[in-house]
Order: structure tokens, then sequence, then C-alpha cells
């Protein structure tokens, strides 16, 4: 017999539904208690793809196993279950009825209410049925909102290096020699060396013209590193969300004379 501290563990652990071979059925969803003695009856299995589906096992059978349930039944045959549409809050003697019939288990007569992981205490006085076993005072619930982070992988950088090719334009000054006529006049000074020659001669002179040349050379040489590197960057993000809470009001006659927040709780 599973206890509800074996579910309270398998709810709070992120446990599964594994068959006798240990193989994963699904992920452990909801447990479903019986109105009477408050014992654990049913449990739903997230199956399908993202566990889109929950579908009922019965828990007679099962067996603790770490973070996981075992469950004397194969993953087709849960998958198969009949689907019990809007049971949040209790299984009918109808829908429990089929789902004995269809798993080949013995049925109850009696309704089984559903419990998820806030559970409530289950000892003999105190918790909220009707049973011969409660005491005057019901417990009050309520959902809280817990808020964390997941890391998750937003993109992807790659650092790479091509070759592109671009057009450079400068100006560099080139000299050149050129021919230039220089007429001297006879003077006393130069008249020696200029009559040294013949009287009337024929005479060739050559002179070797240069000019500069534009050579251009290619050198390749480092200009920088490049490194790619991460930060992280903090930024707030508003979160909303609906949480339920359960109210208990006082009725009846014994109301009078109480103020309203007395009244209600």
């Amino acid at each position: 017999m599973i206890t509800t501290d074996q579910t309270q563990h398998l709810l709070t652990g992120g446990g599964n539904v594994v068959d006798n071979d240990g193989d994963k059925i699904g992920s452990i969803g909801q447990v479903y208690l019986d109105d009477q003695t408050g014992q654990p009856e049913w449990v739903t299995v997230k199956t399908g793809m993202f566990g889109g589906g929950e579908s009922f096992v019965p828990l007679r059978e099962a067996e603790v196993n770490g973070n996981d349930l075992r469950v004397p039944y194969t993953k087709d045959k849960v998958k198969d279950a009949p689907r019990i549409e809007d049971a949040e809050s209790h299984l009918s003697e109808t829908e429990e009825a089929e789902l004995y019939r269809y798993y080949g288990v013995g049925g109850a007569d009696y309704d089984t209410s559903y419990q998820s992981e806030n559970f409530a205490s289950t000892g003999d006085s105190g918790h909220d049925t009707s049973g011969p076993n409660t005491d005057s005072a019901m417990t009050r619930s309520e959902e809280q909102v817990e808020v964390g982070t997941q890391t998750r992988e937003a993109g992807r950088a790659r650092l790479r290096k091509y070759v592109v090719t671009e057009d450079v334009s400068t100006t560099v000054p080139v000299s050149h020699e050129e021919v230039r006529i220089e007429r001297e006049p006879i003077t006393e000074a130069n008249r020696d060396q200029a009559m040294a020659g013949g009287d009337i001669t024929s005479e060739e002179h050559d002179i070797v013209l240069t000019e500069e040349q534009v050579v251009v050379n290619k050198e390749t040489v480092p200009v920088e590193r490049v490194r790619v590197d991460k930060e992280t960057v903090t930024e707030h993000q508003q979160v909303n969300e609906q949480v339920r809470k359960e109210q208990i009001e006082l009725e009846g006659d014994s109301t009078l004379g109480q103020t309203e927040d007395d009244r209600r709780v």
C-alpha cells in the first residue's frame, strides 16, 4: 500500500512512472486520494510528446523505487487507458469503475479526491474529508509562486576571417632628366678654351638622360589581434501569474455579533 508520505516524496522528487522492467512510461502528474480513508488511490502519468496527455493508473499494486513509481503495466497499456475529462477535483463512481474494468482491478464503491504537491496532513484526524475521524478544524491552503531561471541556448557567434580586395591610391613624386641648351658668349676669360680646336670641324656629344620609375612592392604585415569573448548582461523581466487560495467562511446563527473579517479567513 502506497502511503501519503511516499506520494508526497514522489510528487516533490520529480520522478517517473516506470514499468516492471524499469522503462519510463511518463512523469508523475497528480495523485487522487480516497474520500473516506484519505489514502492514495490513483496517479496520473504525463505521456505523449512533451507530456501533453495524462493517463490514470491505479496505485494498489504500485511500488516506490527511489523517486520513481513502479507499476505492473506496460507503457502502451497506460497510454491507451480511458481519458477522463475535467477531473481536477475527483473521479466519479462511473469514471472510476471504467478505469478499474480497463486495468482488471477489483473496484471500490467510493470516489477519489485530488491531492497535488501540497499534501494536507493525513493522520487520524484533522484532514479535510467527511470521514468519521475529522475534527472541527479545516486546513486552508493557497498557491505560492516560485520563480526561477534556467539556461538555454539563445544563439551562436562565430569569428571568421576572409579576404577582400580594395583599391589603394597614392601619389609618388618621380623625376627625369631633360636636355637643356645653354649658350655661353665668348669672352676674354674663355677665348683660349674656345679656340683650342680646329677652325671648322664636325663634332658629336652624347648625353645620357635618366628618369625615375615607380616600383610597387606588397608586403604582408600584422596590424591587429581580434578575439571573440562573452559577457553576461542582466536585465529584469516582469513575471505575472495567477495563484489560487482557499477561503473559509463561517455560516449559521453563530455568526451573529461577528464582523465580516471574523466570519471569513
